[in-house]
């Protein structure tokens, strides 16, 4: 497979590479007081930037998974939870978007895609930071594919500690140098009022 061309960008002033952007969980389920902002700073990062592909996964919070056996978390089991949200749906074709059935991280799906693709670098956006964000971008950096995350296009539903708390997390783990901004905060931390 002949490795892709890649096109230069600038994310906030810095130079960047328009390449595969992987949009996490942002679906219906997933969005409260402290995500609502998610959707819309995706869908205005994807308008602004050229990425290709354009991935995403979708969260499934299986009956016998580990949220439910282990944790006791019910929720996201079903449409219209599971969905992806409706400033993005049309963006999301089938084969453009990996369930994720009951666990965090990458599928093997997913991951096969990005062996098959030879994916060696890619930007990731979602929800929630602390949890599905953070797994994903773990998983991609041990396929030893080079993980940027956007900061400000992503959220955690437990608000902003939580939101910080995996940003910390991810700085010590694939290096805060792969921790970037898109400049769509609006100089807002948190979720806008």
């Amino acid at each position: 497979m002949v490795a892709r061309a890649r096109r230069e960008c600038r994310i906030n002033g810095e130079q960047m590479m328009d390449g595969p952007l992987l949009v996490v969980d942002v679906q219906q389920g997933f969005i409260n007081e402290f995500t609502r902002h998610i959707p819309e700073r995706v869908a205005t990062l994807i308008d602004q930037h050229e990425y290709a592909p354009v991935l995403f996964t979708q969260f499934i919070n299986v009956e016998d998974g580990p949220f439910q056996r282990f944790v006791g978390w019910r929720e996201c089991a079903s449409e219209p939870e599971t969905d992806i949200v409706p400033e993005l749906v049309s963006l999301a074709s089938d084969e453009r978007t990996f369930s994720k059935p009951g666990f965090a991280g990458i599928s093997d799906d997913l991951g096969a895609y990005l062996k098959a693709e030879q994916i060696d670098r890619i930007t990731i956006v979602g929800i929630d930071t602390d949890m599905c964000v953070l797994k994903v971008a773990l998983d991609i950096f041990d396929l030893t594919i080079e993980p940027f995350v956007l900061a400000d296009c992503c959220a955690s539903t437990a608000g902003l500690q939580a939101h910080l708390a995996g940003l910390a997390v991810l700085a010590r783990n694939i290096g805060a140098d792969h921790l970037r901004d898109a400049g769509l905060s609006g100089g807002h931390l948190a979720a806008p009022m």
